[in-house]
């Protein structure tokens, strides 16, 4: 029988293999396979538009903030929305044929490729969205080296729109990645030509969460060592949750002297760390956990949700909390509100805002408070503290736990993990991995924390500066000389680009887990072990005794 989809870039895939049916994230076939289309689409663009660029022919911004979006709204958990979806090949299409038209007038030669020759109507976009998905590749290496290079250009387009609605954009992104996602149509690569064109997007990843950093840190300051409270007040709310600073930056600025409360979730928790946005008295503090607890915590909360990215676990049917749902961005979900920018560019949250009047304030779920901040700037700011303390022994190896968390319950090793870490190690972290162990009293280390939480995914960022800093303080030749161990969870693509990233800076010996990815075949995923270090996790007491923390 005939798949009714394929699709096997989260960790949660089915069977380990690959979701054929129905996604386990909850993403029905039909939105699967009009993804399938619209990342087709994307790639017709991206041939048109690396070949007019490749002649000297300028490439309007609208092409860039296309692919990016298009890219991101494909993320696991990210939209499930299939109007949206076809709304974007609509647009996609013309898009493509426009460009089509600005080659043929520049005398501009295009390959025969069927992402270009493609002109079917709405009424074809399923028939042909089920013959140019995943296993469009036959051979399964090259399919697995072409899906790690994609899904690492779909984190990268995560990080980069959060940069550009920030006005930070760096033009050298958008050609590489267009160019990549052209070579992913058009090219005839050998297996080691795709490997070295994986390592290059890892290399174009540094580039754009380091600009992200710029963008985020220049809006809103460096983030800073913070208690951020768990529990909560007696007024209305409004939860956000994801990634993107700029809507929570509005959210609370149309909130301001409106009796309503706003809390983070999930990812949005390193907000708070940002010295810009502890100027407003009513961001109360963040409620809840990672985001796969979002059923019973966004029940609890009573009042209405904004998405501004991933991720998001479709409530269930009877779920009365939908009703609140909002999203904005590249999220997208059937029934609930989307909210897009205005005519001057902002977005008018006065629907959200009025509702959280009508609420219940949320019920408490816990109390107490959590600590983070420790971005690169912090911990350097910490630096003769760190460095004294390695000295001295007092502190014998940091512990890379960044990455994502996700509804698996082998993910209960990484609380165990940390749990069982000696008491001289400290956990370096970011992203929603951290709702492990954050909230474990693990104590500190001569005042520095044992869990340094640097913030979201793409903060992974400062834990690389942070590692080449103390290479450079150490007077060390290598990154692996360094006496720090990566334990990393990982969960969708932002956390793709993030290992790629790592590979290209020269990173070895990187255990990932709570399982390998599905779309490594066996050869490359041999070639990752062989040459890059890679590695699955095993249980706790093993792992100990690999990494040199057993008994000690």
């Amino acid at each position: 029988m005939e798949n009714n989809m394929f699709c096997f870039q989260c960790q949660e895939t089915a069977k380990g293999t690959s979701c054929i049916l129905k996604g386990v994230c909850g993403k029905n076939a039909t939105t699967a396979r009009y993804m399938d289309l619209l990342l087709f689409v994307v790639r017709g663009i991206s041939v048109v538009a690396d070949q007019l660029r490749e002649n000297n022919v300028p490439v309007d911004r609208k092409v860039d903030s296309f692919v990016v979006d298009a890219l991101f709204s494909t993320i696991t958990n990210a939209n499930f929305d299939d109007e949206s979806i076809v709304r974007r090949l609509d647009d996609g299409l013309q898009m493509r044929d426009s460009l089509k038209a600005q080659a043929v007038a520049r005398g501009v030669s295009l390959p025969a490729v069927d992402e270009l020759e493609w002109t079917g109507e709405r009424e074809a976009y399923d028939g042909k969205a089920a013959t140019v998905g995943v296993l469009r590749e036959k051979d399964e290496d090259l399919r697995s080296l072409k899906e790690l290079i994609v899904y690492g250009l779909k984190g990268m387009a995560a990080y980069l729109e959060h940069a550009m609605r920030l006005g930070h954009d760096d033009e050298s992104i958008h050609r590489f990645m267009q160019h990549t996602l052209a070579q992913t149509a058009t090219g005839n690569l050998s297996a080691a030509e795709w490997t070295a064109l994986a390592l290059k997007t890892g290399e174009v990843g540094v580039q754009t969460m380091a600009l992200l950093d710029r963008a985020n840190t220049t809006a809103y300051g460096h983030p800073e060592m913070t208690s951020v409270d768990i529990g909560v007040r007696h007024r209305p709310g409004i939860l956000i949750s994801g990634h993107d600073l700029h809507d929570l930056e509005e959210l609370l600025e149309q909130t301001r002297d409106t009796g309503i409360d706003i809390y983070t979730h999930g990812e949005m928790l390193p907000a708070h760390y940002y010295p810009a946005f502890k100027k407003y008295p009513h961001f109360a503090g963040n409620y809840g956990n990672a985001w796969w607890k979002q059923r019973e915590e966004f029940a609890s909360f009573n009042g209405p949700i904004l998405f501004t990215t991933n991720c998001i676990v479709p409530p269930l049917p009877n779920a009365e909390y939908k009703s609140r749902m909002f999203t904005t961005n590249a999220t997208g979900f059937p029934g609930c509100k989307h909210i897009g920018n205005g005519t001057d560019g902002h977005k008018d949250y006065s629907e959200i805002i009025e509702m959280a009047k009508t609420c219940q304030p949320p019920t408490e779920i816990e109390h107490g408070t959590i600590v983070g901040g420790f971005a690169h700037n912090q911990v350097l700011q910490l630096a003769d503290k760190v460095v004294e303390a390695v000295k001295s022994g007092a502190i014998r190896k940091f512990i890379v736990m960044a990455g994502c968390d996700g509804r698996m319950r082998g993910r209960d090793y990484y609380t165990a993990f940390a749990e069982s870490l000696p008491k001289d190690t400290v956990i370096l972290t970011a992203g929603c991995a951290k709702y492990r162990y954050n909230k474990l009293p693990l104590g500190d280390i001569n005042g520095i924390p044992r869990v340094l939480d640097a913030g979201q995914c793409n903060d992974s960022y400062s834990l690389a500066v942070i590692a080449l800093k103390l290479k450079e303080v150490f007077g060390l030749q290598d990154l692996n000389e360094l006496p720090i161990v990566y334990n990393i969870a990982w969960y969708e693509q932002k956390a793709v680009i993030v290992l790629l990233a790592l590979l290209s800076l020269g990173v070895k010996d990187i255990h990932l887990g709570p399982t390998l990815p599905a779309f490594l075949s066996p050869n490359v995923a041999k070639v990752l072990v062989e040459n890059f270090g890679i590695s699955g996790i095993g249980t706790v007491d093993e792992d100990l005794e690999k990494f040199g923390l057993k008994n000690a």
